[in-house]
């Protein structure tokens, strides 16, 4: 009777072994099901529609690409706009020859509205030494995302798509604020909004 018992056992053991061994033999990427969300806004700040331009930004081309985790839950939400924090680093702002990633967090808003799905990016850094805030925002297509938007970061279709740059400071349309020495400069932004998502390995393990 104990023969059998340790037999019965050992087969258990050598089964549970076996079905392991297959787990830890799959790819991180399978394992790992967390994604991470890249939006790229790219185009060419101009006209000036306030302020007075201390940076010299009109005429330049602009790049502003935000990273997010489409595990991340919004930090407030309403039934159409979700607002999100991002970690330091999740933003890089590109503006000319200037570059600078974020230090400190960032924020993501979307709102989904019946004329358009507003993104707005919000970064604080410094250029040549300079500190300044900068909020981009980009007006997409209505019905770019879908409402699971609203509870994680996920993509919008189609992409990419053309950017129309604001014609008013407080208007519609894609523009760009900066504020750098107490002031603010309002500027349009023409050009193109596009998104991707893949299989994160980097997160695997992750206590997020």
């Amino acid at each position: 009777m104990f023969s059998r018992m340790t037999r019965l056992s050992a087969l258990a053991l050598a089964t549970t072994l076996v079905f392991a061994s297959s787990l830890w033999a799959q790819p991180v990427s399978v394992r790992a099901q967390a994604k991470t969300l890249t939006i790229t806004i790219n185009g060419t700040l101009g006209p000036v529609l306030s302020g007075s331009d201390p940076l010299g930004a009109n005429g330049q081309g602009g790049t502003l690409t935000v990273m997010a985790k489409e595990s991340l839950s919004p930090k407030k939400h309403t039934s159409n706009s979700a607002t999100y924090i991002l970690p330091p680093g999740a933003m890089t702002v590109t503006v000319g020859s200037n570059q600078f990633q974020t230090k400190t967090n960032s924020t993501m808003i979307v709102q989904l509205t019946k004329s358009a799905d507003i993104l707005t990016l919000i970064a604080s850094g410094s250029i040549d030494g300079i500190n300044l805030k900068i909020t981009g925002t980009a007006y997409l297509q209505a019905g770019s995302w879908k409402k699971t938007v609203l509870k994680h970061p996920t993509t919008f279709s189609p992409s990419p798509q053309n950017l129309t740059a604001a014609t008013k400071s407080n208007g519609p349309g894609s523009k760009v604020k900066y504020t750098v020495f107490g002031s603010n400069t309002v500027l349009g932004l023409s050009g193109s909004a596009s998104n991707s998502d893949a299989a994160d390995a980097f997160l695997f393990g992750d206590t997020e």
